[in-house]
């Protein structure tokens, strides 16, 4: 299953009235609203929210009959950080990387810890400048590296200057 099937399947939602057929309008937390006959339908992340509001904890097999959400989903809205497991839980999903016990998401503190700190030493790079705090002047440097490029430059502009001159003299 890729990331767009994913994605699919938690952001499906009501758009007409199982009542009256009219447009529903999103009222936050997975609840639609119609805009006709005030009929209030829910998503899939609705329906567990509303039912964990109403019952309290409970087990996902318990949460998939009362609500008709598939476990399949449910597993997802672990994944994707939209329920999770209470603490002191009997059962706990794994973390993709080191399989230590987490309560929702895909990787543990340390695992996106570790994986962070490989992302910044990977795109760190020493001849990355820095952006200025206020506007100003520019300045020259001392590297001589640096004043040939900046001699190069003037003496392109100097060349079209010269360039330019000569088409409005009249011979």
């Amino acid at each position: 299953m890729n990331d767009f099937d994913i994605k699919a399947i938690l952001e499906s939602r009501p758009v007409q009235c199982s009542k009256c057929g009219s447009s529903l309008y999103y009222r936050g937390s997975g609840k639609y609203v119609c805009s006709s006959c005030e009929n209030i339908e829910y998503d899939e992340f609705g329906k567990v929210k509303k039912y964990l509001d109403e019952h309290g904890i409970s087990t996902m097999a318990v949460i998939a009959d009362e609500t008709g959400v598939p476990m399949k989903h449910l597993n997802l809205m672990l994944r994707e950080g939209k329920v999770e497991i209470p603490d002191g839980s009997s059962f706990y999903i794994k973390c993709e990387s080191c399989g230590c016990s987490i309560r929702y998401g895909r990787f543990c503190p340390d695992c996106v810890r570790r994986t962070a700190s490989d992302l910044r030493q990977a795109f760190y790079v020493a001849e990355m400048g820095e952006k200025p705090k206020q506007s100003g002047s520019m300045r020259f440097y001392n590297n001589e590296k640096e004043k040939d490029v900046g001699a190069s430059q003037s003496s392109k502009s100097s060349k079209t200057k010269k360039a330019g001159s000569s088409h409005t003299s009249k011979k």
